[in-house]
């Protein structure tokens, strides 16, 4: 099968190519690395700032569209794939869908159907963008709800989700807000990791504890909150923990200052872990974050609980944390635990499977 994959989320696709490459498929990657995350792609399609660096990347589009047609199956990372104005994205959208047999749009992050129902109809208990039936008020939260709604973009999301050949959702949320207006055309296939060999390490002596910083979007992951939490308990237990900062590291970087953690902190308001804990259960490192019961009840997992799920608030983090830097032997289990969870369900080869029969089933 001759696939094209365009964007980058989080070293999604790069992994989904090795995966698909592995099974014998011819694929192509292009993408802007996900801006300074820089993670590999065949052809880089990146806009810098300023007039020409518009310019530019306009001009490198129009460069590659001939070399965008004639695929088995293209899939879009976003509707938003591009480094364009929504309405700019629509032309090209449709050049793609008109010269290729099938297309596909990702459900792995930020887009209309995520920002609307978690503000209007709210199927999940905490989110990005509730807490309950309160909507959040924090700056990045009223940025996003006034990007996606009511505006081309909302637009171009509705009109490539209708027009499609089938929709991927990457994590429990995402399947959730798209399910039952899309039900006939999306699945839920796991992201794709790279299970690791080695062998799960003992949890060290005092339990090493990681966090990476955004920047950006500090308090709407809640970064914020998990870096206080972690902060207390690392002054109440100086030891038995050690707190290791990190702030916007690219991709290859953030790992090696990960590696040797034993636990990670991350994603306060998910109910899955996304790319980034998932890459760190594969190297036997912890999740606290967000490892709610339907997440596993998607899965089909009834066996396995490596993820130390919390509630979205200061208290929940730091006694949840308390716990385990106090215990562990538990996190020893739960680090074998956690590349078991990988093998089980993440596997790259085995989710390229999953993206292969999808694509084939549909239409």
């Amino acid at each position: 099968m001759r696939i094209l994959l365009l964007g980058e989320y989080s070293n999604v696709h790069a992994t989904l190519e090795k995966g698909l490459r592995e099974l014998g498929h011819d694929v192509t990657l292009i993408s802007n690395g996900d801006f300074w995350k820089d993670y590999p792609r065949d052809i880089d399609l990146s806009r810098h700032n300023g007039i020409m660096g518009g310019v530019g990347y306009v001009a490198r589009l129009l460069w590659l569209l001939p070399k965008m047609r004639h695929y088995d199956v293209v899939q879009i990372i976003n509707p938003m794939f591009l480094e364009l104005r929504a309405a700019a994205i629509a032309p090209v959208y449709r050049y793609l869908r008109k010269n290729n047999k099938k297309l596909f749009m990702c459900a792995f992050g930020m887009d209309y159907y995520w920002v609307s129902v978690c503000c209007e109809r709210k199927p999940l208990r905490y989110s990005d963008f509730n807490i309950g039936d309160s909507l959040r008020t924090n700056a990045d939260a009223l940025s996003m709800r006034q990007d996606w709604i009511g505006t081309d973009k909302e637009k171009i999301n509705k009109m490539i989700a209708d027009d499609c050949d089938g929709i991927i959702a990457g994590l429990y949320e995402y399947w959730v807000c798209y399910k039952d207006a899309f039900h006939n055309k999306l699945c839920y296939i796991p992201f794709p990791i790279v299970p690791k060999a080695e062998a799960t390490k003992p949890c060290h002596n005092p339990v090493r504890v990681f966090i990476g910083i955004n920047k950006l979007r500090n308090e709407y992951k809640g970064t914020d909150i998990m870096l206080k939490a972690a902060e207390l308990v690392a002054a109440k237990h100086p030891n038995k923990m050690q707190l290791i900062k990190v702030e916007s590291l690219p991709f290859n970087e953030y790992m090696k200052v990960m590696d040797g953690s034993d636990i990670l902190l991350d994603q306060l308001y998910s109910y899955t872990p996304s790319m980034n804990p998932l890459e760190a259960m594969s190297r036997g490192i912890v999740c606290m974050g967000g490892g709610e019961p339907e997440h596993y009840a998607l899965l089909g997992e009834e066996e396995l609980r490596p993820i130390i799920n919390v509630e979205p608030t200061i208290d929940s983090v730091v006694a949840q944390l308390e716990e385990a830097v106090c215990d562990p032997d538990r996190i020893t289990l739960l680090k074998r635990q956690s590349q078991e969870y990988i093998r089980r369900h993440h596997d790259y080869l085995n989710v390229a499977r999953q993206y292969i029969s999808f694509w084939e089933e549909h239409p």
